[in-house]
């Protein structure tokens, strides 16, 4: 057989598909079929959200300032700094304490309103709207609306309450008075998932229950609350990530401020301080970079514990 020959059948033997020749085939088919239709959305999220995100990651290793003039690569210093900055710690310290504060109330309560718009048998649309509307309302009104009804002399709270307590001014209730701000506005999402969570629970488990003579409370305890557990892990991972990152509602009822004695500064107003009030960008960027390490462990951990529970499961 002369060469010519075999060259030939070589050229006409068709090859061998691999793996990643598969792969690559499969992710064409699917990027023809519905690649355009997020192309512009994957453009956009590129734009503005993963290039500012890696150009704040350049600027935390430098001594940018707010004009972008003679920046210079200092390394890890800002990042040194940080964590010897005493302001850091507290700003971080009134933001996870804030969270500790107002992410068990949002569960207690909008399990509790949940329960309410679900088992009352006239006007289930008002309850469900009365509950739901504050979460609505823009920050900024959210802020001003509590900051006139926390007024110590003619507030409405202290009124109805028959108290004097100067929530605004004084030390020891001013986070208080955010966290009860925050509860009223937010608490109406976390209600929405547990109204939608409750109807999906079958009726007959219930009907059962009581023809074997379970009272209400054996019921909510085996039936309910059993059947909540994965949204409530769900709540509780949402609303630990939104109050570490507390800033609208804290920072408009304190006229901007950082509240009596500092004591309302949330990690996200003290970066903000560092950037725009005090120009050193740099800095600001290493503090947003070290919150953003924080939230990412956090949702790490909820996706961790997620896994391990389907897993534990089958």
């Amino acid at each position: 057989m002369s060469s010519t020959t075999v060259a030939t059948g070589a050229a006409l033997r068709p090859r061998t598909t691999t793996a990643t020749d598969s792969a690559r085939v499969r992710w064409g088919r699917r990027f023809q079929h519905g690649g355009w239709f997020v192309a512009p959305f994957l453009l956009l999220y590129a734009l503005f959200v993963v290039l500012p995100v890696v150009r704040g990651l350049y600027l935390s290793f430098t001594d940018a300032n707010i004009s972008g003039d003679h920046t210079r690569f200092v390394g890890l210093a800002n990042y040194r700094e940080a964590l010897h900055d005493p302001l850091v710690w507290d700003a971080l310290w009134h933001s996870v304490r804030f969270t500790l504060e107002v992410v068990p109330c949002i569960v207690v309560v909008a399990l509790l309103m949940a329960l309410i718009a679900h088992h009352v048998t006239h006007l289930k649309w008002l309850w469900r709207l009365c509950f739901f509307a504050p979460f609505l309302l823009p920050s900024a009104v959210v802020g001003n609306l509590w900051k006139w009804l926390l007024q110590p002399t003619n507030g409405m709270i202290n009124h109805l309450l028959g108290l004097s307590t100067p929530w605004l001014t004084q030390k020891s209730t001013a986070l208080l008075a955010v966290v009860i701000a925050t509860l009223w506005w937010t608490v109406g999402f976390s209600f929405l998932l547990y109204l939608a969570a409750l109807q999906n629970i079958p009726q007959h488990l219930y009907e059962a229950a009581e023809l074997d003579g379970a009272n209400a409370f054996q019921r909510m305890l085996h039936i309910t609350v059993p059947n909540l557990r994965a949204i409530t892990g769900l709540v509780l991972a949402l609303q630990v990530l939104a109050s570490l990152q507390v800033f609208d509602q804290a920072v408009v009822m304190y006229d901007f401020g950082p509240g009596p004695e500092e004591s309302t500064r949330t990690f996200v107003q003290y970066t903000l301080e560092q950037g725009f009030t005090s120009y050193r960008v740099g800095y600001a960027s290493a503090i947003s970079f070290v919150l953003f390490v924080i939230v990412a462990t956090v949702a790490l951990a909820r996706m961790w514990l997620l896994r391990h529970r389907e897993e534990t499961a089958r």
